[in-house]
């Protein structure tokens, strides 16, 4: 196994960009482990996010962003570059301007292979997550509104199940809140971006005995 039998996993796994519908609704959400929270009738605001996968030599990588603390909103949180779709904007247009604004990411360098199915957030947005393939670590320029950091996470660690769990915080008055986090080192995956790497793991790794040695000889 080998990084191009990754690469032809999300080819084979993965909905063709050409089958993305604007009018798809969430089929995963934040509302998963706390059924009892969830929202309904509201009018969701679509989004894209990229998954940038990079081929390198010693391994895939998942490249992710630390968010400006700065930001009114989601401060210092891990995510992917992306952001809401403008009018008339797909999934991938939208994934890949938002790359390219957040971290200069030259779109000319991203071979998308696909989209997962939509996510919804607590914040009231369906995210679509775009998966790009990368042959090597691109040049990256963090915009400083948006991003603190942009670095690497390997992508067998966040492809095993034994570095997904479940968290929770509870404030006063009301019920505990659940979600999945992923911590990395120092940094700590939480939220929609955990939930959405779980459920890229679920797509391309549910059917095999073992999810994580498969992703890790992917990743090799």
């Amino acid at each position: 196994m080998s990084l191009a039998s990754l690469r032809e996993r999300l080819l084979a796994k993965l909905t063709p960009p050409s089958e993305w519908s604007a009018e798809a609704g969430p089929t995963r959400s934040d509302f998963d482990l706390n059924p009892d929270s969830r929202l309904t009738g509201r009018s969701l605001r679509p989004a894209a996010v990229l998954i940038p996968i990079i081929a390198n030599p010693g391994g895939a990588t998942v490249l992710m962003t630390r968010r400006s603390d700065s930001l009114a909103s989601h401060t210092g949180q891990i995510a992917f570059p992306g952001g809401r779709l403008d009018p008339g904007e797909t999934a991938v247009e939208a994934a890949l301007r938002e790359a390219f604004e957040e971290v200069a990411l030259d779109p000319a360098l991203v071979e998308v292979l696909g989209v997962c199915e939509p996510y919804e957030t607590g914040t009231g947005f369906v995210v679509t997550p775009v998966v790009g393939w990368l042959r090597e670590t691109p040049s990256t320029t963090p915009s400083p509104a948006e991003v603190a950091e942009v670095f690497e996470v390997p992508w067998d660690f966040v492809m095993d199940p034994i570095n997904h769990r479940r968290d929770s915080y509870q404030l006063e008055g009301q019920p505990k809140r659940w979600f999945w986090a992923m911590p990395y080192r120092e940094r700590y995956i939480w939220g929609a971006t955990a939930g959405i790497l779980k459920n890229l793991c679920a797509r391309l790794y549910g059917d095999e005995k073992d999810r994580a040695a498969a992703a890790g000889e992917d990743a090799a």
